[in-house]
């Protein structure tokens, strides 16, 4: 069995027939048919189930799948890697940011990559640290900004800044009798209409109000940055976030904000990427132009935040 059975395997796996599979990959199908009926043979399972609708792949066909695809994307990267050498720094670079982080990181990064690295392609991918994890488990990102390595064991991390949460209230709705800025317990809080994701950052309020006996009364749950801020802004209700996920309302005036104490609640930020992936020089640079545009943010006090 070589590279090239495995690719023609897994056009058959990700086209919706055979013949679809056969055009898609330039060869005829009774030609491609035999193929896999060589690579049956070969491992003594079959890979797959034929009927009067089509192909499906069985359990070996699947189990086959993953192992074929981790193959070759490894070669290519190997290629592209190889092609690099001796060149400049070019390539594709898919790069996942939960949405808060997307904010304040992805325009600067962007602008940095198309000065620093002119023949490098940053495709930055915004969503939720759990859609995230899944995609660095099976490289459809390159790496990412994660807020818990919770189930991601084999990524290799860097703590690059811990971020403290805030509490956030629409101005002609400000429910506390000292000033906005002002630091607040979380007790303080209790009794509020709160408006809260149910993700990452949900379990690290849960956390903290169970370790201090307080009751939060979450009136609406939302998995949607904008949408929740959208509500707060309104009057709808009050909100937990890092500063970085609000700083557009607060610039301007929609929302007020306040430092959250006894306890603070921080979250870190780690910067991702699978050690067991081959690693392209582009990668490698957009790495390390990442750690010094967050660095850099930190420190002029755009992306709030203490670094690490």
């Amino acid at each position: 069995m070589d590279i090239r059975q495995l690719r023609y395997f897994l056009a058959i796996a990700n086209a919706p027939s055979i013949s679809a599979a056969a055009q898609a990959v330039g060869v005829a199908q009774p030609s491609l048919s035999l193929h896999i009926q060589r690579m049956e043979e070969e491992l003594g399972v079959r890979l797959l189930d034929r009927s009067s609708r089509g192909a499906a792949l069985t359990e070996e066909g699947l189990a086959l799948s993953e192992h074929a695809r981790k193959i070759c994307d490894d070669l290519d990267r190997c290629i592209a890697d190889m092609r690099e050498i001796g060149n400049s720094v070019r390539g594709q670079v898919n790069f996942g940011m939960p949405p808060s982080v997307s904010m304040v990181m992805s325009v600067p990064l962007a602008e940095t990559v198309r000065v620093d690295l002119p023949e490098v392609k940053l495709r930055a991918i915004e969503a939720m640290s759990g859609y995230l994890k899944n995609w660095m488990m099976d490289a459809t990102v390159d790496m990412a900004f994660l807020y818990d390595l919770e189930d991601a064991t084999r990524l290799s991390a860097e703590h690059v800044l811990s971020e403290e949460i805030w509490f956030y209230s629409a101005p002609d709705a400000w429910p506390l009798d000292t000033p906005p800025g002002t630091p607040v317990p979380l007790r303080q809080l209790e009794g509020l209409d709160m408006i809260l994701p149910s993700n990452g950052l949900r379990r690290l309020i849960d956390r903290a109000t169970a370790e201090n006996d307080v009751q939060l009364r979450v009136v609406i749950e939302m998995d949607a940055l904008t949408q929740i801020k959208e509500l707060v802004a309104r009057g709808s209700g009050y909100t937990m976030f890092a500063p970085a996920a609000a700083q557009d309302f607060v610039a301007r005036g929609e929302l007020l904000r306040a430092p959250i104490v006894e306890p603070e609640i921080t979250r870190p930020v780690y910067l991702v990427y699978d050690p067991a992936r081959i690693t392209t020089r582009a990668c490698r640079s957009v790495r390390d132009v990442t750690l010094d545009v967050a660095r850099e943010l930190v420190r002029r006090g755009i992306w709030e935040g203490t670094l690490t």
